[in-house]
């Protein structure tokens, strides 16, 4: 079995941690294998909040509910779906395009999907843009399959959920790879932690809170169970 399948298989939601150090190294390994999940468009809709300062820790695990593996976690990761960093990270792409000497055709075809992008998901004053778009999508779907872009902030900040998920999840892959234990919290009190994080209403959306760390000698784990395939898998 492979390294990466074996850390896929073993990964369990530790609740109970020791107090262990996580360095700055090994943090970096396991924050930029996160930010090398798959994302819709190269768009990185997501940003993530590193917390390992005991002070602050135990303020994220105090609107964690005082959850058990928030408490007694080395750091808590607070995952962020983040629409508003859009044109920054198309801005960066380009700089970097530029940089790497990509021909101008392929800059040019870049900056026309940007384009493209930009007015997909412009929803215009008082979400006037958007009612006109779905009216025109909807009427395109009548005859061709052409799918409907997200157009409302509700439908962005799903958008982006999607590619947050993904990061999450190679987060904690890449820290079982690496020897630690991760616990993905969705009890959370949303509005006090964007508070403390500084969020804005409008581009945030706090996706789920992991928990990292080493598992406790004292914790014992129940068996796993997990659905037959036939009860999840349909090959057509």
């Amino acid at each position: 079995m492979s390294g990466v399948l074996e850390a896929i298989l073993q990964r369990r939601a530790v609740k109970v941690f020791e107090p262990v150090e996580i360095s700055s190294e090994l943090r970096g390994q396991i924050l930029n294998a996160a930010r090398h999940a798959p994302s819709s468009f190269n768009m990185q809709p997501y940003r993530l909040y590193w917390v390992e300062s005991a002070a602050k820790k135990a303020l994220v695990a105090k609107l964690c509910m005082g959850q058990s593996p928030a408490a007694t976690a080395s750091a808590l990761v607070v995952a962020v779906a983040d629409i508003g960093s859009m044109p920054a990270t198309t801005q960066g792409q380009l700089e970097w395009m530029r940089r790497t000497n990509f021909s101008q055709e392929k800059i040019r075809d870049y900056e026309r999907t940007a384009k493209i992008g930009r007015i997909l998901f412009m929803p215009g004053p008082f979400g006037i843009f958007a009612a006109v778009k779905r009216g025109i999508f909807w009427s395109l779907n009548l005859w061709k399959t052409v799918g409907m872009p997200p157009l409302s902030r509700h439908e962005w900040l799903k958008w982006a959920t999607k590619s947050t998920s993904l990061a999450c999840q190679n987060l904690m892959i890449a820290a079982e790879a690496l020897r630690f234990n991760t616990c993905p919290m969705e009890g959370f009190d949303g509005r006090r932690l964007s508070q403390f994080l500084g969020l804005s209403r409008r581009d945030h959306e706090i996706v789920m809170v992991i928990a990292i760390g080493k598992r406790s000698p004292a914790y014992v784990e129940s068996p796993q169970w997990r659905r037959p395939l036939e009860a999840t898998v349909t090959l057509l």
